[in-house]
């Protein structure tokens, strides 16, 4: 005689498989990672100025993150369970680094972001600022290209062939020296001192008269400042927030930037005061708006259209460079 389960007990035994399913694919890591919104903060916890004048108002200066982690196979599967989520595969993050690499060069663009800052907004105020070139600053690096491998984001490279490399037009005029296929000699200051690496040339896949090695570089210096100015911004990395930097640092100084409003920013910064894109920013504009901040900074271009299609009321400002920002402020303030 054959005994058949009661329909109780396979509702039973389903469920248990069921949740021992889900149970895995909760815990187990996918190889995409998710960006998610995080709070934005106020800036003037994180920075200490010589001379700096209390607020006199309830406005401030705010910063917003986004947050990035590696995926559960649940959450690669149904990324719509974390409002605002974007799964992004890994191959965009940069298969080439480990995460830990990854998150050391995130703390130097981070370092490098607050020195840009300070610098600018001492001279907006018309202090002395000295800032010196001392090399090619490498930003990133192509995949599969010579410096693969060799160098990291982060590293100065400083002599090509035993010639200073001083300004960033000497790194690619001293590269083009070689034809491709031979042999270059680069010396380079990172984390572990000074080194030198032989790095064989390659043909620009674009330009088959151009010369390369694989990287792509920044005007590295060094700034010197007439009083410090200290920025502590903990475990966050990325120069995302230069931006909102410079403009708080005027503010502990006296100058109300602000006008008496909550004003979020995001936006990496350079010497010359041009506002470079950033990533998240569908992340960091839903953020801003739960944070209940009015008006947010953004690079002008392809990061406005996108925080413009999750703004939902809050205030966009494109913004192309830290004056424009700063006027752009200054007319906000008189509306």
């Amino acid at each position: 005689m054959l005994r058949f389960p009661s329909p109780g007990r396979l509702l039973g035994s389903g469920a248990v498989l069921l949740a021992a399913t889900a149970a895995v694919l909760w815990l187990t890591p996918s190889d995409d990672y998710l960006l998610l919104p995080e709070k934005a903060a106020p800036v003037a916890p994180l920075v200490t100025v010589e001379g700096e004048k209390p607020p006199s108002d309830e406005g401030g200066i705010y910063y917003v993150a986004a947050v990035i982690r590696r995926a559960k196979l649940f959450e690669k599967i149904f990324p719509s369970i974390h409002d605002g989520a974007t799964l992004v595969p890994e191959e965009r993050i940069d298969g080439s680094r480990s995460e830990q690499e990854r998150r050391r060069a995130d703390l130097r663009a981070m370092a490098r972001s607050q020195d840009i800052a300070a610098a600018l907004a001492l001279r907006e105020l018309g202090h002395e600022v000295a800032i010196t070139a001392v090399g090619a600053l490498i930003a990133d690096i192509a995949e599969g290209a010579p410096a693969d491998g060799r160098l990291l984001p982060g590293e100065v490279i400083v002599a090509v062939d035993g010639e200073r490399v001083v300004r960033l037009d000497d790194l690619g005029r001293l590269i083009r020296r070689h034809g491709p296929g031979e042999q270059v000699k680069l010396r380079v200051r990172g984390e572990r001192g000074l080194r030198i690496e032989t790095l064989r040339t390659i043909a620009d896949p674009a330009d088959a008269d151009r010369t390369i090695i694989g990287v792509l570089a920044e005007q590295a210096t060094t700034v010197r400042l007439p009083f410090p100015v200290e920025i502590d911004a903990g475990s966050i990395g990325g120069p995302s927030a230069g931006l909102a930097f410079a403009l708080d640092v005027m503010e502990e100084l006296g100058k109300d930037v602000d006008g008496g409003r909550k004003i979020a920013a995001t936006g990496e910064i350079e010497l010359d005061g041009t506002i470079v894109p950033v990533g998240g920013v569908k992340q960091k504009t839903i953020a801003v708006r739960r944070s209940g901040i009015g008006v947010f900074l953004v690079p002008a271009g392809d990061n406005a259209r996108e925080a413009r299609r999750h703004a939902r009321g809050l205030r966009i400002i494109p913004v192309k460079n830290f004056q424009q920002a700063l006027r752009s402020l200054a007319t906000l303030s008189r509306a």
